[in-house]
């Protein structure tokens, strides 16, 4: 049996993808965005031992209520692909049970995940975090976003459908040449059903504080209402639905 290295898990809606999830938060990410609010899901070793019929146990748990109310299990982190075996079972286990999938990642450890794994998601949730080299680096101070756009292209040729997430942060990722350039990734990927531009926040300010850890964002302000709708205009601008 796969163990894997869970952090906590949590009941969502409307968030993680469609309808009522079960969400488990995986340790471990090779990223360290600027923006992140888990600083404490960054290290494997910040989650707790755990098989996959430990983690099915608490998914049953919950499973009548979230299909009834439309949803299913979403695996987050830190970043999921980090454990890729743990994944790929647990996805078979819940397509067993007639459960709806979903992927949260980075896309940055695309490559990891196998065609098994693939078949058995339902939903892939991608941060596209940056669509300039330069930037997408400077956010995430580790990463490349090369794998990511990869990661996306692999995803659109086998028709799995996708969430865009793009993390709208004023004067990091702000930039019209920027977003076109996310937007222009985006448009080419014809399984992709939405776009969300998710607005920066301070709320994992307190996390970084408890860790000893310096909020590198902690001088940055939320966007502005004018800034969301010109960032969000950029993709619908190329056909592209935006929520």
């Amino acid at each position: 049996m796969t163990t894997g290295r869970l952090h906590s898990f949590d009941i969502s809606t409307g968030v993680d993808g469609p309808g009522t999830r079960f969400v488990a938060f995986l340790a471990g990410c090779p990223l360290r965005c600027q923006y992140c609010h888990s600083p404490d899901t960054w290290y494997r070793r910040s989650g707790r031992p755990t098989t996959v019929d430990d983690l099915m146990t608490e998914i049953r748990r919950y499973e009548r209520f979230i299909k009834v109310a439309g949803g299913g299990v979403t695996l987050s982190g830190g970043e999921p692909l980090q454990q890729p075996d743990f994944v790929r079972e647990v996805f078979a286990r819940c397509r067993q049970l007639k459960l709806h999938t979903a992927l949260d990642t980075s896309g940055f450890l695309g490559d990891r995940a196998d065609d098994e794994l693939l078949d058995a998601t339902d939903l892939v949730l991608l941060d596209i975090k940056s669509g300039d080299p330069a930037t997408y680096r400077q956010v995430t101070r580790t990463g490349r976003l090369a794998p990511t756009v990869r990661f996306a292209r692999r995803l659109a040729e086998r028709g799995t459908p996708m969430w865009i997430r793009f993390v709208l942060v004023p004067g990091l990722t702000d930039d019209p040449a920027n977003v076109a350039a996310v937007a222009g990734i985006v448009a080419e990927l014809p399984s992709v059903q939405r776009v969300e531009v998710l607005p920066f926040h301070r709320l994992g300010a307190a996390k970084y504080a408890a860790m000893g850890l310096t909020f590198p964002l902690a001088d940055t302000a939320a966007p502005g209402p004018g800034l969301l709708d010109r960032v969000r205009g950029q993709f619908r601008d190329r056909g592209l639905v935006v929520c």
